[in-house]
């Protein structure tokens, strides 16, 4: 690990991998934590694109993976922190930064709410309006979303018409209606135990149980907010939230249904991530949207969906060359655990 050093800006750059030297693109992914892939997939499309760039990356914690592989790493102030845009601001000044790239859901809502700011230093924010980011994070909201525009998904409701409810079909899925990265989510077979656990679940909603075939689409939208390449990837085996084991599937079904949705909501530019059922009658129902990159995202990009060489290629102002089923069907991915040495 480089030595810890205070940077101009008042910030700590824990560590430094490069020389500070001029580069056609600097590149910040925040919340950068285990994205290891993803910074990966970014260095090799820069260099495809012989581009000089820099790849800077912040976590409030030293011991990120993907925070020791950046060209800078540095330290930043929890998202909940009320220093914490103004820090990211003196990151993108101090290190001339042109793209700002969000991993998770924690301050995709600030980011939106301040992306002029970002704008101002010449810095381009991949993230989607502020009023797109509410109804994604908002799971009520995208139930009635979803509804409202003709998209098939699960029945929604609060916990109290769920308990007042003559009937119910069971088994009822329980989530929090602002929860992400499936933390806190339940399924309940019974009234008893769906008391049980909405005590115990903050901000709990109350949903209509699917089975089926889990999917996760991939939605590239480029800078003029045009859906362009959707991957739609099978979720073959999930862990923690995120899929260990998945495949690729050119289903153009589920990929125009994906487009209309992302381009109805108005999301991006950048990746947007979906996640739908599909039942054995190939009924559609969507249940989540993410306006980020999803964690799966490594399948759908050595697939053949080159969201970061698009993304570089958009930033500089040059014109990109994409195929909206230019992917790999049925490449299947099987995730393990790898080490960083420190």
């Amino acid at each position: 690990m480089a030595k810890s050093k205070s940077a101009a800006g008042g910030f700590k750059c824990v560590v430094s991998r490069s020389p500070g030297r001029a580069s056609d693109v600097g590149v910040l992914f925040s919340c950068i934590g285990r994205r290891v892939s993803l910074l990966n997939s970014f260095r090799a499309a820069a260099k495809q694109l012989k581009l000089k760039a820099r790849f800077l990356g912040t976590d409030k914690r030293e011991l990120s993976p993907a925070l020791q592989l950046c060209d800078k790493g540095i330290l930043a102030k929890p998202t909940t922190h009320r220093g914490y845009i103004g820090q990211l601001l003196s990151i993108v000044k101090h290190y001339e930064v042109k793209l700002l790239v969000p991993t998770v859901d924690l301050d995709i809502k600030l980011l939106a709410q301040n992306e002029s700011k970002f704008a101002a230093l010449g810095c381009r924010v991949l993230v989607s309006a502020p009023d797109v980011v509410d109804v994604c994070q908002d799971k009520r909201k995208t139930y009635r979303f979803l509804l409202k525009n003709g998209f098939d998904t699960p029945l929604t409701m609060s916990i109290r018409s769920a308990l007042s409810a003559k009937k119910l079909r069971w088994p009822c899925f329980l989530k929090p209606w602002d929860g992400y990265a499936s933390r806190g989510n339940a399924i309940v077979k019974n009234r008893k135990e769906l008391l049980f656990y909405a005590k115990r679940i903050p901000n709990a909603i109350c949903q209509e149980y699917i089975a089926g075939s889990e999917y996760t689409c991939d939605a590239y939208v480029d800078m003029n907010m045009k859906v362009r390449c959707v991957v739609p990837r099978k979720r073959i085996e999930v862990r923690a939230g995120e899929v260990s084991k998945g495949r690729a599937v050119k289903d153009t079904h589920i990929m125009s249904e994906a487009a209309r949705l992302v381009e109805t909501l108005g999301a991006g530019p950048g990746v947007i991530t979906l996640q739908l059922f599909l039942n054995g009658e190939d009924k559609m129902k969507f249940i989540e949207i993410n306006p980020r990159f999803g964690g799966g995202v490594p399948l759908s990009i050595k697939a053949g969906a080159n969201f970061p060489k698009w993304i570089l290629q958009e930033a500089l102002g040059r014109r990109t060359n994409i195929r909206f089923d230019g992917f790999k069907d049925n490449l299947t991915m099987l995730r393990y655990d790898a080490e960083v040495w420190l």
